[in-house]
């Protein structure tokens, strides 16, 4: 079995347990399973051999009983013992806002609807509204929200649509008046690669009048719910956004509390209840009375006695304890980031000169530009052959004389790694480029041993220098090829090939697990916006939250060093 698959296994045992009304505590020791697993750089089958399951954070003795058990046999006797006690497709209930554990529990007990077709056919028959505290209103919200499910694919969205329309409305209720602050909170604060729904944040004095000129914003197309410190709407395209107004001096535990993760949240209140405190959305209270507010995050862990932690690190995979021992890495940031090592042009499937996207990456303050437009096999991408390869290098040492030295343009491909193994260009003509960059984007279904064996093989020739979006996933639509990551990262550290993770928002590839193995291993990273178009070069703040959750520092990044530096590190791999 996948990781992935046996993170769903403890995720639906998470589920279950909620909706049977078990203690939270022991359903979310199930969801902190899931999400560090979800976490791993390592196959679980590799960690089961070396006997280390219980390294993984969250993961005592019984979870890795259970894990064992999942990949020795393909099936855990708890989970099917579950599942026999509480129908599986209620699971899919929950996914209904509106719809918790405990209305769930109801409407399979009192009604029999065990999935989200009953619960359908329930409700347009009125049967939801004879159950107490149900009504007419309630089941025509139910309703609506299927429908508005069924349009959603798999109820996320990648964090390239959802970060800018989170930034936008945020930034309208900064010039609301009474504003004092406005933030996006949740999995879109923490960087996470899909998001469900979006949560904001607002410090004011004054709530209705904040909530009154929200739902009125025009990106709101329905109006879900409104109260008095709390609005639910959803905004054109189906997203559903939540606001919450607190008053400016408890918005930091406010703010802290919404930006999760839950599994970050509960070993903060841990800590809390270590030192006579309870940890709350709206502050901390002392067990012996009296309230300490919070007007800032750093508010919050100061009085936990933890220096802050950044939102991408919130996942309860370590940091509370590195925290603790004043070992947080000091994590890469988009200034860091001096040039780009993977563009293209028109000279192959870009939509702009080499000039134009030379123009852009300077005045985005870029020291050093690498065009790597692809190989010529891949002819519906107008592949360069050999000669255009050449007449290239001399276009770019003409926009180079023109330009100055504000900017080093570099030449270099991205060279398909066929589906034989072999590289798309002969040595001699790699040994021309100042950069090489191979990859994968053909018979990514083959089987492990022989994609993997085409990766190792291109990080062994000596003129390769990175390994373009490795995986070659595409973010839901293309699942990741199964690549033997370990085996590859551990081929390019020896060989010193730089690993990369593609900004573009429906790869980042690597993605944060895996980069923050290929680091703990001694891989070197690269960030790259892998652009084709002058505009796609602001796409790197979406590589650099990948690596912000990968726990990597700057140094761990090769685009980080400077012009010269990178040009004498390529000399030096020569």
């Amino acid at each position: 079995m996948t990781n992935e698959e046996i993170a769903h296994v403890f995720e639906a045992i998470a589920d279950l347990l909620e909706i049977k009304g078990e203690s939270i505590y022991r359903v979310i020791s199930y969801r902190r399973a899931a999400e560090s697993i979800r976490a791993q750089g390592r196959r679980l089958e590799d960690l089961q051999r070396e006997g280390r399951l219980k390294e993984i954070p969250g993961v005592g003795e019984a979870i890795a009983a259970k894990i064992d058990e999942l990949l020795t046999t393909g099936k855990m006797d708890f989970y099917e013992r579950l599942a026999d006690e509480v129908p599986p497709g209620l699971i899919d209930v929950l996914r209904i806002s509106g719809v918790g554990p405990k209305k769930a529990a109801r409407f399979w007990k009192e009604l029999g609807v065990t999935t989200v077709p009953e619960l359908e056919a329930a409700a347009r028959a009125g049967k939801l509204r004879e159950l107490p505290g149900m009504g007419a209103r309630s089941e025509t919200a139910i309703l609506e929200s299927i429908e508005r499910m069924a349009r959603r694919q798999e109820g996320r969205i990648g964090i390239g649509i959802a970060r800018p329309i989170a930034e936008r409305l945020a930034e309208k209720l900064r010039h609301l008046p009474g504003v004092e602050v406005a933030e996006p909170a949740g999995s879109v604060r923490r960087w996470r690669e899909t998001v469900g729904d979006l949560d904001l944040l607002v410090a004011a004095v004054s709530p209705e009048e904040v909530l009154r000129s929200f739902v009125a914003f025009d990106e709101v197309e329905r109006v879900l719910g409104q109260g008095d410190t709390k609005a639910s709407v959803e905004v054109v395209g189906g997203l559903r956004v939540q606001l919450w107004v607190h008053p400016p001096d408890r918005f930091g535990s406010a703010l802290q509390y919404a930006t999760g993760s839950q599994a970050h949240n509960v070993g903060l209140r841990e800590r809390a209840l270590e030192r006579g405190l309870s940890l709350s959305e709206h502050g901390l209270k002392r067990s012996e009375g009296g309230e300490i507010l919070c007007a800032r995050e750093e508010d919050v862990y100061r009085a936990l006695g933890l220096p802050w932690i950044p939102p991408e690190l919130r996942e309860n995979l370590g940091e509370i304890e590195a925290a603790d021992a004043a070992s947080l890495p000091t994590l890469v940031g988009e200034s860091d980031l001096q040039g780009d090592l993977h563009a293209h042009t028109d000279w192959s499937d870009g939509r702009a000169t080499v000039e134009a996207m030379a123009e852009a990456a300077r005045e985005l303050g870029s020291s050093y530009l690498a065009i790597t437009d692809h190989s010529p096999s891949l002819g519906a991408l107008n592949g360069l052959s050999v000669a255009r390869l050449r007449q290239q290098r001399q276009e770019i040492d003409r926009v180079q004389k023109r330009i100055g030295g504000s900017l080093k343009l570099l030449q270099g491909a991205e060279v398909e790694i066929l589906a034989d193994g072999h590289l798309d260009y002969e040595d001699e003509v790699l040994a021309e480029l100042d950069l090489v960059i191979a990859s994968l984007h053909v018979s990514l279904r083959q089987p492990q041993a022989q994609i993997t064996e085409r990766l190792m093989g291109a990080i062994r020739n000596p003129h390769v220098d990175m390994i373009g979006h490795p995986t070659g996933r595409l973010l839901g639509s293309r699942a990741a090829s199964d690549v033997d990551l370990e085996s590859v990262f551990s081929a390019a550290a020896d060989h010193g090939v730089v690993l990369e993770i593609n900004a573009q928002p429906d790869r980042l590839d690597l993605n944060d697990a895996y980069a923050r193995r290929a680091w703990q291993v001694g891989c070197l990273l690269a960030i790259n916006t892998d652009a084709h178009r002058p505009d796609e070069f602001r796409l790197r703040r979406y590589g650099v939250g990948m690596a912000r959750r990968g726990w990597l520092p700057g140094l761990a990044v090769l685009n980080t060093r400077s012009a010269d530096e990178v040009v004498g590190w390529l000399r030096g791999r020569g």
